[in-house]
């Protein structure tokens, strides 16, 4: 058996697990030094349109505008979470390695 998994906008739902509040709304995840987004969930992308990679300076207004919460990225926060998937995914197929 095969099976492939996207986990859909992962930097912004990692940060969702711990903020429940934002379950529904616009979240966007900025790179190094908050200079651009990297991740946006679907509400995020279907309210502001918002294009990956986008700089930070030119559309920090119209995510205040639009309720968007904006977080500086946690790579810490992200490998953790990438691995309790991984341990997840292992218990279906003790084959199942990160690739």
């Amino acid at each position: 058996m095969i099976a492939m998994v996207d986990c859909n906008s992962f930097y912004a739902s990692c940060e969702q697990v711990f903020r429940p509040d934002l379950w529904g709304k616009p979240v966007v995840v900025l790179s190094n030094n908050d200079g651009c987004i990297i991740a946006a969930n679907k509400q995020a992308k279907a309210m502001t349109h918002i294009a990956m990679f986008e700089p930070m300076f030119k559309i920090k207004a119209q995510l205040i505008k639009n309720k968007v919460t904006f977080f500086s990225s946690n790579y810490t926060l992200y490998g953790e979470m990438s691995q309790r998937v991984m341990n997840i995914l292992e218990t279906f197929s003790p084959k199942c390695r990160g690739v």
